[in-house]
């Protein structure tokens, strides 16, 4: 299994970094790695959603654990590689909040992915980290 974390701290209340990840059809404002994204019911464990990357064909994920300012987990299957990002949000004190990216890949091409899937991850936390502290 290949592993990956990447972390961010911002000021932005917890409830702030939910609001933005629970508007789907937003993430392409802060995370420049998706070109579309459609969510396919709530944002609820269980439900899917198709994305499309620069460069890559859409695919469709799971959201395999969605918890209310928590976080949440989106698992993908590629070519029997799969794929699972837990979305972290721990608050910290004074109101404020670490986000982690916690990846992890199994199967055939697991060290290719985890390396091309997470290669973007420190911008699109500072984008995410901008987008929660501009309002």
């Amino acid at each position: 299994m290949w592993t990956h974390e990447e972390s961010i701290e911002t000021t932005a209340a917890p409830a702030r970094i939910w609001r933005l990840f629970a508007d789907v059809a937003g993430w392409t404002r802060w995370n420049a790695g998706i070109e579309r994204i459609q969510l396919h019911g709530p944002f609820a464990t269980g439900s899917r959603f198709t994305m499309k990357a620069p460069g890559v064909d859409a695919f469709v994920s799971t959201l395999a654990d969605v918890r209310e300012n928590q976080g949440f987990v989106d698992e993908t299957i590629l070519g029997g590689t799969r794929v699972s990002v837990d979305h972290r949000i721990e608050p910290l004190p004074g109101g404020r909040c670490r986000i982690v990216y916690r990846t992890e890949v199994s199967g055939p091409h697991a060290a290719g992915f985890g390396a091309a899937i997470t290669a973007d991850f420190a911008q699109v936390l500072a984008a995410l980290k901008a987008a929660a502290e501009a309002d």
